[in-house]
């Protein structure tokens, strides 16, 4: 009950009210049947400890029973207390702001501010650590020191063996194997709860703030609020018709209810004292032994107050809350550090490696040029391309080349696949309307293909590199024609629909014919020599590709982080700070780059960027200045005038 317990508050009323029903009949037949074989002398050892166990236990469940009444109340005042600091945390969120701000530590000052909102006001952390719920982690404690206490008397009384009495059993050997798995399961059963009460002690004996314990034992508006309402509110009589009958059952329920909060107010009210309690044995220990755990926190661990304004609190937790923002902000840390050991290590090095032939982001541009003649109608136009598409269709046509190193190609590969892991989350966040939608699903079959068959749709990539004597323009073309009875042979069916709305085979088509006409013209035209010439441009364009889809990252965090569902609210921003761990080096990387001053509408689409280039005739250049240059995260900050 006690490990349950924190998980009351992610439950509805309605099934708050079904789970305490069935635990509510698993213990009174405990209960009971304890209690029949203590009157029966079935049970003829340990009474005194068998009989405080049913006591813990029955005020175990009263306690979460009653704890359950407050879940809907706290959802509520913290639901309040989430839209304003939501809205407060909109102004200061990137997406949302006009100036340029500095890059990487900003972006994490705003998750840790996310984060606190989200973590301080999750259902189960604010139950986790209500007064109540840190009196059954000691109730918890007090029933395994009762197990722990019969087991050693056993042991003194009978020393050769773990025995609770005398006599031959049935089952031998086996009964001390169960009494040492079953103290096994208590133990560990009951370190998270004891773990919850011995945190309050400690941060009550820690905290500096001296309250009296008149303030110490209040119990605040929000224990009884759910009963207090339902007491006001009046009764469904549609079965009484008398009035007599009718003031009684009013009668009775207002009873009923005023009982209910007394309990509730004695619930809270002992649970108070008995924290107190503990505090002022452990605080006067500690002044005996001359020794103290109080943590003073520093510069560098302390919140801010710009940070301690996202934390989210009940009533009576204001002493909670430098502890809560402190804590926070270690945990993002901790988040950001776990993402930095799972960085993509083989598209940091591709993005390394081809940084200093890049002259910024002109492989979005170059690998589809207008110049190629569109296979479908004129009236149809192109499709919009996604992010992914084109590198799947590059990385093909690469792994078709002749003559090319196979661990230079394994490399890429690797990259590609990495890449596109992330490129698939940033589609899936940035594609809000869906309109990328088949292009999307077009380069994930094609990828399947690739990766694990060496095979674009039915061509055989390894034994078209391999063909004896075969050149760059031989493998174009035959790609090309490939591609062009790909597209031949669905297109009168489809040629009414939507570009966006093509099939996955026309869209998969349709872009190895362009890319591979644009990369056969630079071929031709002598702008590239030998294989391994086109092969590291090949690894240029989807490295430029690649930059540009990561100048998203900002955004895609931000977006990750203002979930409004409570359900997926702390995951979804636990989520954002281990993907900001997972791509710094790749944003360093990228950072680098020079970056065009694009609206941030633009920058989440690759035809966005092909559209500025084509529209202001220039290519960033490597000798741009570096004072010239904006980060990823200052340019999505840049808003379309």
């Amino acid at each position: 009950m006690a490990n349950s317990m924190p998980s009351l508050g992610f439950m509805v009323t309605q099934d708050l009210l079904m789970n305490l029903v069935a635990l509510g009949i698993l213990v009174v037949t405990d209960v009971v049947n304890i209690c029949i074989q203590l009157g029966t002398g079935a049970i003829y050892v340990f009474p005194q400890e068998h009989a405080l166990v049913i006591v813990l236990t029955l005020l175990m469940f009263v306690i979460l029973t009653f704890s359950a009444i407050t879940v809907p109340a706290t959802k509520r005042f913290l639901e309040l207390k989430y839209k304003k600091s939501y809205e407060l945390a909109l102004k200061q969120c990137p997406l949302y702001q006009t100036e340029r701000r500095g890059g990487f530590c900003e972006l994490k000052e705003d998750l840790m501010k996310f984060w606190m909102m989200a973590h301080t006001c999750s259902p189960q952390f604010v139950m986790a650590r209500s007064v109540t719920c840190t009196t059954s982690g000691f109730l918890c404690f007090l029933s395994a020191v009762t197990l722990s206490e019969a087991i050693l008397r056993s042991y003194f009384i009978q020393p050769s063996s773990l025995g609770f009495c005398g006599g031959d059993s049935d089952y031998k050997w086996s009964t001390t194997l169960v009494l040492l798995s079953q103290a096994a399961a208590v133990a560990i059963g009951t370190v998270a709860p004891a773990s919850r009460w011995f945190t309050a002690v400690n941060l009550q004996c820690s905290s500096g703030e001296s309250k009296s314990l008149r303030d110490e034992l209040r119990v605040e508006s929000y224990w009884v609020e759910s009963l207090s309402e339902k007491k006001e509110h009046p009764l469904n009589f549609w079965m009484l018709h008398g009035r007599r009958s009718r003031k009684l059952a009013h009668d009775v329920n207002r009873c009923i209810l005023d009982l209910c909060i007394a309990i509730q107010y004695g619930m809270v009210f002992s649970s108070k004292f008995l924290r107190f309690i503990a505090v002022y044995c452990v605080s006067r220990i500690l002044l005996c032994c001359h020794f103290t755990f109080r943590t003073h926190p520093d510069s560098s661990s302390g919140s801010n107050p710009s940070a301690r304004q996202f934390v989210l609190h009940l009533e009576g937790e204001e002493e909670l809350m430098d502890y809560m923002a402190r804590s926070n902000r270690d945990a993002t840390n901790h988040l950001i550090q776990k993402g930095r050991k799972k960085q993509p290590q083989n598209l940091i090095d591709l993005l390394e490696a081809t940084d200093p032939i890049s002259k910024g982001f002109e492989g979005i541009l170059e690998f589809d040029s207008d110049e190629v003649a569109s296979l479908a109608a004129s009236a149809s136009g192109e499709p919009p391309n996604c992010w992914a598409l084109p590198l799947v269709t590059l990385t093909s046509i690469a792994a078709s080349l002749p003559n090319i190193n196979p661990c230079l190609l394994k490399k890429l590969v690797k990259a590609v696949n990495e890449a596109l892991v992330y490129v698939k989350k940033f589609e899936d966040v940035l594609d809000i309307e869906g309109e990328l939608a088949n292009s999307r699903k077009a380069a994930e079959v094609v990828w399947l293909g690739v990766d694990l068959y060496h095979k674009w749709l039915k061509v055989d990539l390894q034994k078209l590199s391999k063909k004896q004597r075969a050149r760059p323009q031989e493998v174009f073309k035959e790609l090309e024609d490939k591609a062009k009875k790909e597209f031949s042979e669905s297109w009168e069916k489809n040629m009414l629909l939507k570009p966006s709305r093509w099939p996955i085979k026309i869209l998969a088509a349709n872009s190895m014919y362009r890319i591979s006409q644009t990369l056969s013209k630079k071929y031709e035209s002598r702008n590239i020599g030998t294989e391994d010439t086109l092969f590291r441009e090949v690894e240029r364009m989807v490295s430029d590709i690649v930059a540009g889809c990561f100048c998203n990252t900002a955004r895609v965090v931000g977006m990750q982080c203002l979930v409004t569902a409570v359900e997926v609210r702390e995951a979804s921003v636990r989520e954002a700070a281990m993907h900001l761990g997972r791509t710094e080096k790749i944003l360093e990387i990228v950072d680098r780059r020079c970056i065009p001053a694009l609206s941030h509408h633009k920058v989440a689409k690759i035809d966005g960027w092909r559209e500025f280039y084509k529209t202001n005739k220039c290519i960033p250049s490597s000798t741009t200045h570096p004072s010239t240059q904006c980060t990823t995260r200052q340019l999505i900050l840049t808003i379309e005038k």
